[in-house]
Parts: structure tokens; sequence; C-alpha cells
């Protein structure tokens, strides 16, 4: 690659930002791949006492944001409906600037913004791994910026933003290639954050193809995998707390993801953001929600009311799921198999064979 290459300046200005007690050094030549690590590196790491409720670490991370300038701005809608059903990344808050090539975007700053995506880690049995759910909270910091100085400079931001999570520097490893990615419209590059032996996230530097000059930068990692990296405890009971070992992980992420749309006022439906809704409850075997799931609702319900306004209240969420079960197992039994309604839960008929 070139030298003045957007990749080759960004690492320039990296090294310019950063300052001499952090080392950089090739991983891979062949893929130009490169590590930038503190030369004190290696000392022990000691979690916290106390594991932060979610409220304290959402806090603490606006705090140390705007200390650097950096305002919160509100969440964008979680019903997206352009390129995906959902909002999948806040990165898509800048989707007119770097799609449209417009000056202009969404939302921009920190934005803690609830996503569903379907695209987690699994394991051979299809089960996803430990850091990995279906609904989470993508923490970010998503906004036009004017040079590739502005990008190393979120860099130096956001070193300082870990540190007042507890995370100190001599535990992060950053690591990337010299490289140009594109994506139709969008250009980028990509470096990469390890705490310990946890990945906690990403920057990217991100431009427009044909108006380079309509540049920004997406900085992106989870709520709960920040959590994780933080206070090392078992991601089931860390995410789930008491109700870690009442159902299969699958089953509580399914009803977790459920609140989340639900309580967005995405209703089951066919298609669309409906859709989606209807094939995360489908995971949701029957027998195990009989006794109804109004204790984990709650829970969710107050887990997303820390970053979203939910419009539709826990009860009616669970109705809805409720509903939603029990109307799946009346459209799975054979034709004819069901005589009369004094079979069917309240509320649900019997559809003639």
């Amino acid at each position: 690659m070139e030298s003045h290459s957007p990749a080759h300046q960004a690492v320039a200005a990296l090294r310019q930002v950063l300052g001499p007690q952090w080392k950089f050094s090739l991983a891979d030549r062949a893929n130009h791949t490169f590590k930038i690590r503190h030369r004190d590196r290696g000392t022990p790491y000691i979690p916290p006492r106390s594991t932060p409720s979610w409220s304290e670490l959402l806090t603490t991370l606006t705090a140390a944001f705007a200390a650097r300038g950096v305002a919160r701005d509100d969440c964008l809608p979680l019903r997206w409906g352009r390129e995906t059903e959902l909002t999948i990344s806040a990165v898509q808050a800048l989707d007119p600037l770097l799609k449209d090539g417009r000056f202009i975007t969404y939302r921009k700053g920190f934005l803690p913004q609830p996503v569903v995506r379907f695209t987690g880690d699994r394991d051979e049995h299809g089960d996803l791994l430990d850091g990995f759910l279906t609904a989470f909270v993508n923490v970010s910091r998503v906004e036009p910026i004017a040079s590739i100085d502005d990008y190393a400079e979120a860099l130096d931001d956001w070193l300082f933003v870990l540190s007042q999570l507890g995370f100190h520097a001599r535990h992060i490893e950053v690591y990337g290639r010299v490289e140009v990615w594109q994506r139709r419209q969008v250009a980028g590059m990509t470096l990469m954050f390890n705490h310990l032996d946890r990945a906690i996230g990403d920057l990217v530097l991100l431009w427009n193809t044909e108006n380079s000059d309509r540049m920004a930068l997406d900085l992106g990692t989870g709520l709960e995998r920040l959590a994780w990296a933080q206070t090392r405890r078992d991601w089931n009971k860390l995410v789930f707390g008491p109700f870690a070992d009442a159902a299969p992980f699958s089953v509580l992420d399914a009803i977790r993801t459920a609140t989340l749309l639900l309580g967005s006022g995405i209703s089951p439906s066919a298609r669309g953001a409906g859709g989606v809704a209807r094939r995360v409850i489908a995971t949701i075997p029957p027998g195990l929600v009989r006794l109804g799931a109004s204790a984990l609702v709650r829970a969710s319900h107050q887990q997303w009311a820390v970053t979203a306004n939910l419009p539709v209240p826990w009860p009616a969420i669970c109705s809805a799921l409720e509903d939603e079960i029990a109307s799946r197992s009346i459209r799975m039994l054979p034709r004819g198999s069901v005589h009369n309604k004094a079979a069917l839960p309240d509320g649900i008929e019997a559809s003639r064979p």
C-alpha cells in the first residue's frame, strides 16, 4: 500500500497521539497486521469487589465521555426498516453522511443503543458463546470528523473512558490491519481492542468512497461485554442474575430479546420487524413458560429501561409474549385435532378444519 493511504496516515496519527509509552509492532507482516501495547503491560488485573449496576455503569460512561467533550445523544428507534428491519448498530446513525454523502447524521456523540443481531459467535451445537447475546446495548461513539487526526484523538479519549471503568492501559491491547476495506459506498479501517484475553470492541475510521471528506468514526462495544471484562464474572450470571439457572441460556436470551422488541412496540407478525419478533418468540418452548414469564420479563424490562424509553409496560409485554406462544401452539396442531374451545387457553378460538 502507498504510504500516503488513509490507513498509513491513521497509524502515523496514532503514534503521534499516543506517544512513546505505547509500542507499535508488526504482528503479521504478510497480512499488514499490527499491535499497539503499553510499554508497562503485563501487571496483574484485580476486578472490583462489587459489581456495579447497569445504571451505575452507564452513568460512569456518560460522565467519562462528557469529560472528553462527547455528549450523549438519544437512541435510534429499534424499528429501522431501511436496509435492515431493526437497528443492528449505532453506526446506522451515520447513514446519510457515509452512504449518501450528505453533511448530516441522525445522531452523533455517545450513543448507548439497544440493538438486535443474529450474528453472534456460536459453538458446534448452535449455542451462543460467552460474550454474545441476540440483543444488547451497543455502547458507541458515532460522529463526523474533519481529519484522521480526530480519529487518533478518539482512541486517546476511549483509553480515558476505559480508565474511568477501572481498566488500566497496561491491560489493553489494540490491533488492526494497515489496510482499507470497502463495502459499497463506504470504506474504512478498523482497530480492535482487547482487555487481557477478552475482545471488548473496535474503533472504525469511515468515509464515503465518492466524497472522502465525508469522514466519520464509529467506536463500538457492548455494555454487557464491558461489564463482563470489568468484573470477570460468569457470563450467564452477569446478564441474567438470579434467573441464570432457571432455564437454558437460549431461552433466557430469547425472552430478554422479545422483551426489547415487544417493549418497543413491535408486535409479532408474518413479516418485517414483527416477523423478527415472531422468529425470536418461536424459539421459546411453550412448556418452559406455562406458569408465565413475568419475573424475567420484568427484570429484562428494567435492564432495557436504563438505556431505552420502552413505550410498552412489562405487564403488556407478558401478555403479548404468552399470547404469541399460545397462538403458535394452536397453529402447529394438526388440522382437525381441536374439537372444542374448552381445551384452549382463554381468549384463543379454534379455527375451523
